[in-house]
């Protein structure tokens, strides 16, 4: 049975889901999108993930016509309809189809298309070993911010890292490391987490909020502040997190070994909290 895929108002087998060749998505890389996690059949940090929708459009002056509400129980008929326990959730929204200009058309409705993928977070093998970064310089405009449907560097970075025999691309810029091509770069040094401060240089991560949301539970401190790719690999431990990823450990940098080039006990104790507030419905505003 094929995935039923969400577009523009109509619930479709995937091999029926068309949009229009003019869609300023396909164009002009004229939209944002964002990924929910899916465990245990609910979801994981949907609100704040579509905050985060709000706020992208918001910065490139695509009003949505959705409420939180409706896009919500899209996810939920999503999951219903696709018998998913456990996931992602993909939203797009474009600006909509018009004939190939560059300034914003008038009258046009904006495109929203959502779909399903099962995927193992909970028990993913890379969590019990780790992965493995390398580092490339980051190529992306200047605001990182948004969540843009724009991901061609990050396709490169994610190509470079696969060819590397790597897991995940770390971007670096001016001597420092920005994030990943996918997700939010951390440290550990002294029982304390180290990841950059906020800003139009990176995403704000809905799995960092969620991490930093229960810090006082784990028991570990956090500095905000740029860190360069040598004080990570010197670092007593370093992991990511995102929607898909949740956190997982980094053992090896550029092929320089991380805590003993074993996953270290900070990551995984993040990791064994984030699950347990996944599984009973982590919601963060």
């Amino acid at each position: 049975m094929s995935r039923i895929v969400y577009v523009n108002g109509a619930y479709l087998p995937e091999e029926e889901a068309k949009i229009s060749v003019f869609d300023r998505g396909f164009i002009f890389g004229d939209g944002i999108y964002e990924v929910s996690a899916v465990i245990g059949g609910k979801l994981v940090d949907c609100e704040a993930h579509l905050a985060r929708l709000e706020r992208s459009c918001g910065e490139i002056r695509l009003a949505l016509p959705w409420s939180k509400a409706d896009l919500v129980a899209i996810h939920e008929e999503l999951i219903k309809r696709n018998s998913l326990d456990e996931g992602g959730i993909y939203l797009q929204v474009s600006r909509g189809a018009a004939d190939r200009d560059f300034p914003f058309p008038k009258d046009v409705a904006p495109t929203l298309v959502m779909f399903t993928q099962a995927r193992n977070f909970v028990n993913a093998p890379a969590a019990k070993t780790g992965i493995k970064v390398v580092s490339t310089p980051d190529l992306r405009w200047a605001r990182r911010d948004i969540k843009s449907v724009n991901l061609l560097a990050p396709v490169l970075a994610k190509q470079f890292a696969l060819e590397s025999g790597a897991q995940e691309a770390w971007l670096t810029e001016d001597g420092v490391v920005t994030e990943g091509a996918s997700s939010t770069a951390w440290i550990v040094k002294n029982k304390t987490l180290i990841s950059r401060p906020l800003s139009n240089k990176v995403l704000p991560g809905i799995t960092r909020k969620a991490v930093l949301a229960y810090l006082s539970e784990s028991g570990f401190g956090f500095e905000e502040r740029e860190f360069t790719l040598e004080e990570a690999l010197e670092a007593e431990e370093a992991f990511i997190t995102s929607a898909t990823s949740l956190v997982m450990p980094v053992t090896t940098i550029d092929g320089h070994t991380i805590h003993n080039g074993a996953p270290g006990p900070t990551a995984l104790r993040l990791r064994e909290i984030y699950i347990d507030y996944a599984r009973k419905g982590g919601v963060l505003g």
